[in-house]
């Protein structure tokens, strides 16, 4: 089986009509990636544990690194620095560093491909809630006590 590209360009008349172009062709090529369709493009942009998760958390504001691991304490320093590259890599952060003697400050944000994914951060946060309120329970932790 020979595999030929078909490049469809974003101002091409196809664009006007995108719904259904997901299943027009075998593959679909990102760079020099090769994707079985367009889910697996979105799934490898944002898809895992914690992508999705911190571009929420960039959604609104830019965050310095201490700020994320704040905000997400279950993930490791190793998986959070790991993810926040990959994410960088992709285009959908912008990572800044203030300053050249230590301590730099770092500060992370959305970059405007990273922004055009807010509307699905947005619909999976709400499909979330509707999952976690029909079958789970949402539980506030307890701060631990020390007995004296």
């Amino acid at each position: 089986m020979s595999i030929f590209a078909i490049t469809i360009h974003l101002d091409s008349p196809i664009k006007q009509n995108m719904m259904g172009i997901e299943c027009e062709s075998d593959v679909v090529k990102i760079g020099n990636k090769l994707f079985p369709c367009t889910v697996s493009v979105a799934m490898d942009l944002i898809g895992g544990k914690w992508k999705a998760v911190i571009l929420y958390h960039l959604k609104d504001r830019d965050k310095r690194y201490s700020e994320l691991r704040k905000e997400m304490p279950a993930v490791t320093e190793m998986t959070l620095s790991l993810q926040l590259k990959q994410l960088e890599r992709d285009g959908l952060i912008l990572r800044t560093v203030h300053g050249t003697k230590p301590p730099v400050k770092v500060v992370y944000n959305l970059t405007d491909f990273g922004r055009s994914c807010i509307p699905l951060l947005n619909a999976i946060t709400e499909w979330g809630n509707q999952v976690a309120v029909q079958k789970g329970e949402f539980i506030i932790a307890q701060p631990a006590v020390t007995k004296i």
